[in-house]
């Protein structure tokens, strides 16, 4: 295991950073796992305007969740969302940032 890996199994362990979660990906069985939640918000520009959105982004462990896709469940704590477009992996390709909706 590299350094790398073992820093971001200690993130996700930790009780302030890393949260329980259920994953589902479509047609399969949940799975419990530990997720990063980040609900920043999210300012684009569209001509002169700018536009606000609240964003709920959180990052999966590659580990754990091998090839997450559109459409599939995430529930933390009682709420549950679905992902929605294309999940980035970091670059040493150990964590997956997934952009989520409500479902």
């Amino acid at each position: 295991m590299s350094v790398f890996a073992a820093a971001v199994d200690l993130l996700f362990a930790d009780t302030n950073i890393g949260r329980d979660a259920v994953y589902t990906a479509t047609g399969g069985a949940p799975v419990l796992l530990r997720v990063v939640a980040r609900r920043a918000d999210a300012i684009a520009d569209f001509g002169d305007a700018r536009l606000w959105s609240e964003t709920t982004r959180i990052d999966l462990r590659v580990t754990e969740v091998p090839a997450p896709r559109p459409g599939d469940r995430i529930e933390i704590d009682d709420d549950a969302f679905l992902i929605q477009g294309e999940p980035v992996r970091d670059r040493e390709r150990l964590v997956w940032t997934v952009d989520l909706r409500p479902a």
